[in-house]
């Protein structure tokens, strides 16, 4: 490289004396000054001269952490072996290559690997960076440090570097993300504020949202080159600040246990467990995962192509981005909606018929028989559909629309995660703009029983059981409790807030914990395996929707509610586990023990508050009129083209014409 620097004038007089005097004289003047000063070109050496670089060095990034402490993402200090080129820089193109291959020789003796630098690369960096590195390898193992120990010669040097670290691998690696590289450094000649090695940024998670933050402030080198143009010093004159630290909500005893149930399953899925009294994610699981290491510090492209060629996406985080029908959980909604609007009561009892005429299309049960004259307790612990769609024929879309929107269904929850889905709850518009017509019955049908057009993530399905299991209060769901100064001072914090107090009475609260307590613990529910801590009981609801195109339909299996009911409530949850095509899936089978694993875990040593009053027993003489389940996935069973008459389910159009 060479090193650039101001002209010497050989005039006697100041140059900046010159030009103020030629400014000052009439054009035919300055005409002859330039014919009588000389102007030199410059030549190599009028450049040399002591010349001083300052350089920036980047900071080590903040940590990512559980709200413990426990390190997501953090930064360590590695070593990148480099060569280096003597100066004054002198080499002509064909000494530079020839000296650069005699080190990458000794380079590839030393760790017993080849490189593959093009003879531009090097002579590129030699006219531009030549006082600094050229970097072979970056990040060397401990094996490789043992072999370099032998000796690098006098052309090759180990140079520090900070590199990302993600202890845990893929455990959240959907939430914390990852990094990389920001750019190429300069092919231009180097300039004061170049970076001495490339720095990094936060592509996806939290590293993207808070990239600023976790960067810190870079640190400056000095370079000084003498007047013949060697380097003589290279020192750090201001060090690097760290970048902040980033607190999430987590709790890594709650995560990997949603990580470890969800693997348990062997498929496709996601886990969400959030603190209902203060909206707090405790834990949010997707799967497949990935390993945020593999990015660091660049990612190989075969190992993104095959991330990215993965029929299973393991880059797409299911809990929040993926949004599915929630089939029966919904049913849950309906019913809250159902008691608010007065139309029905606890007391009310409405038939479960084997099916239901609703204009020209009979939407069947799950089962042939006729269940009897059920409550919403008994009709949410069967899942009875027929119920169901009657209930909501009853009191109409718009309260389930406005209970739904209430709840947080239907759009973002605010996390600090870029592309959250918002799913969808159609209302009028959506269906005009959609489908050209408003709702319909048949739409309310489908509606009622959480099909059709209806999508919801995990992330929102738990977030609105939370707000069921907190009485009404709507805590603003969070996943970043504060960011932290390498000294502990709070930058910035995201306190406990009330989104909104929703008035629910507190009969038809008690009503639906009874019945999603039946879910789980009579012999009529369908979620029995999520009951698996001896003395608490689990408030909850299965349910098993179908989505994707026609030809690759597949099943969605879910399980949401909170626990403990019996008491203060710990923890509000909610389960998706995706089939294959043509596969049989329910939520009481694949999602049920999911939650059920989860709750192994967290309340496994659960020690109940003392003098809190034991809920009611589930009414056994209701229960007694219900007709057993047929199996144990009976009522747990429903899909939409089944539930239709045999031609399959309406479409659109034909829905049209249901009144």
């Amino acid at each position: 490289m060479r090193v650039h620097c101001p002209l010497r004038t050989r005039a006697k007089m100041p140059r900046f004396f010159l030009i103020l005097l030629a400014l000052a004289l009439p054009a035919p003047a300055q005409q002859r000054l330039t014919d009588v000063v000389e102007v030199p070109r410059p030549t190599w050496e009028t450049q040399k001269q002591a010349r001083t670089y300052l350089l920036n060095v980047p900071a080590p990034r903040g940590q990512i952490t559980d709200r413990h402490g426990a390190p997501l993402a953090q930064t360590r200090v590695a070593f990148n072996l480099g060569l280096s080129f003597p100066t004054p820089l002198e080499f002509t193109d064909g000494q530079t290559v020839a000296f650069a291959r005699r080190q990458i020789l000794t380079a590839e003796e030393l760790l017993g690997r080849s490189f593959k630098v093009t003879d531009e690369a090097l002579i590129q960096h030699y006219h531009n960076r030549g006082i600094l590195p050229f970097i072979l390898a970056e990040d060397l193992t401990n094996e490789d440090m043992a072999k370099v120990s032998r000796g690098l010669g006098t052309g090759l040097v180990l140079q520090h570097a900070y590199f990302r670290h993600y202890p845990l691998g893929p455990i959240a690696a959907h939430l914390v993300g990852y990094t990389g590289r920001v750019a190429p450094l300069s092919l231009k000649p180097i300039e004061n504020r170049d970076l001495v090695f490339p720095d990094a940024e936060g592509r996806e998670g939290l590293e993207q949202v808070f990239d600023d933050q976790l960067r810190g402030t870079p640190g400056v080198l000095n370079l000084t080159l003498n007047s013949e143009g060697q380097r003589t010093t290279e020192r750090i004159v201001q060090p690097p600040v760290p970048g902040y630290n980033v607190i999430t909500t987590l709790d890594l005893t709650v995560q990997k246990a949603c990580e470890d149930a969800l693997a348990k399953t062997g498929r496709r899925g996601a886990v969400v467990v959030v603190d209902p009294m203060s909206g707090e994610i405790l834990g949010m699981a997707s799967r497949p995962s990935f390993d945020p290491n593999a990015f660091i510090p660049v990612i190989r492209p075969e190992v993104f192509a095959q991330l990215n060629n993965d029929p299973d996406v393991p880059l797409y985080p299911r809990a929040f981005r993926s949004a599915y029908p929630p089939g029966s959980t919904f049913k849950t909604f309906v019913g809250l909606a159902a008691l608010q609007t007065g139309l029905i009561t606890p007391e009310t009892r409405i038939s479960c018929p084997g099916g239901l005429q609703v204009g020209n299309f009979y939407f069947r049960n799950h089962r042939s028989g006729h269940s009897g004259q059920l409550t919403l307790a008994q009709a949410l612990a069967q899942s009875c559909n027929t119920w169901f769609y009657q209930a909501g024929l009853k009191i109409s879309a718009e309260p389930i629309i406005e209970w739904s929107n209430a709840l947080g269904l239907g759009r973002r929850t605010g996390i600090p995660l870029r592309a959250e889905s918002a799913g969808n709850i159609p209302t009028d518009d959506y269906m005009v703009r959609v489908h050209n017509r408003n709702i319909l019955q048949g739409d309310v049908a489908n509606m009622s029983i959480g099909q059709g057009d209806i999508l919801v993530t995990p992330l929102q399905m738990a977030q609105a059981m939370g707000v069921l299991a907190a009485r009404g209060s709507f805590h603003q769901t969070r996943l970043v409790k504060q960011v932290q100064s390498l000294d502990n001072r709070v930058v910035s914090a995201y306190p406990d807030r009330i989104r909104a107090e929703l008035n629910i009475a507190e009969e038809n609260l008690e009503d639906l914990n009874k019945g999603l307590v039946m879910v789980t613990s009579h012999g009529t529910g369908t979620g029995r395996r999520a009951a698996t801590v001896k003395g608490v009981k689990v408030a909850g609801k299965t349910g098993t929707a179908q989505w994707g195109p026609v030809a690759k339909r597949r099943n969605a299996a879910w399980f949401a509610g909170y626990a403990p009911a019996n008491h203060p409530p710990l923890y509000a949850f909610a389960v998706v586990v995706e089939g294959n095509p043509g596969e049989s899936l329910s939520g009481g089978s694949n999602a049920a023990p999911v939650i059920g694993s989860v709750l192994a875990t967290l309340l496994k040593d659960y020690q109940p508050p003392e003098k809190v009053a034991e809920e009611a027993e589930p009414d056994d003489e209701a229960a007694d009129e219900a007709v057993p389940a047929q199996g144990e996935e009976a009522g747990d069973t429903e899909r939409t083209e089944d539930l239709m008459n045999p031609e399959g389910a309406p479409t659109p159009a034909e829905l049209s014409a249901v009144e």
